[in-house]
């Protein structure tokens, strides 16, 4: 897996993301001038490049243009939100354009499916005898196939990216189902969680955390 190149003029912003996609899994070098980007992608290979809109010296459409040779896909990363720029970098070829700011899910999300669609950047997870790859969407126990709905699998992921830690009910509900959508049956993610214990043979390693949450135990070395 080659590293993800996040360009952006705001230093802070920059380690920000470098740090979701680091806990996230991912190698990442993070840059604040185009200048500076162009430079390593003339020297270096990278899975996908994430580039801000507005820079100074270059801005992001016409570091695009230098880009787009490399056959490396790239995500616009901007508060430039109006219509026609988005459609403007989605038809010189961007492969995604997300609108600052965002939430760090969202990033996540995004960055996966266009890793995924171009083949690249494949990331494996294993917990116990549980395997995911997230290239192929695939889930394994024990080398045999695990059928989960989208939702199982995205529950899934939250779950092992953060191991050991105590997820709110109400944070797991935002980043799987989203803030906007309403649910019917407010028991939806304890079923849910039910489901993976059951499919994945985790019963005793999903832990209910009383009126909180839930969490994913580590393994014991």
């Amino acid at each position: 897996m080659k590293p993800i190149l996040i360009v952006d003029d705001e230093e802070a912003i920059a380690r920000l993301i470098a740090r979701t996609l680091t806990n996230a899994g991912y190698s990442c070098r993070a840059v604040t001038s185009s200048t500076q980007a162009a430079d390593l992608l003339e020297h270096n290979s990278y899975d996908l490049v994430l580039l801000d809109v507005m820079m100074p010296e270059i801005d992001g459409f016409d570091l695009l243009q230098y880009i787009l040779p490399t056959g490396t896909p790239c995500i616009f990363l901007t508060a430039k939100g109006a219509l026609a720029d988005r459609v403007r970098g989605l038809h010189m070829g961007a492969d995604d354009y997300i609108v600052k700011p965002f939430e760090p899910a969202e990033l996540i999300a995004r960055v996966e499916a266009v890793l995924r669609r171009t083949g690249r950047g494949s990331l494996l997870f294993t917990a116990w005898d549980v395997a995911v790859d997230t290239a192929a969407c695939r889930v394994t126990r024990v080398g045999s196939p695990v059928q989960l709905t989208p939702k199982e699998y995205d529950l899934l992921l939250i779950l092992l990216r953060n191991r050991g830690s105590v997820l709110y009910r109400d944070y797991l509900y935002e980043t799987v189902w989203g803030e906007d959508e309403m649910l019917d049956n407010t028991r939806t993610l304890d079923t849910h969680i039910q489901r993976l214990r059951r499919k994945l043979g985790w019963e005793d390693r999903i832990t209910t955390i009383h009126r909180v949450g839930y969490r994913l135990e580590n393994e014991e070395p």
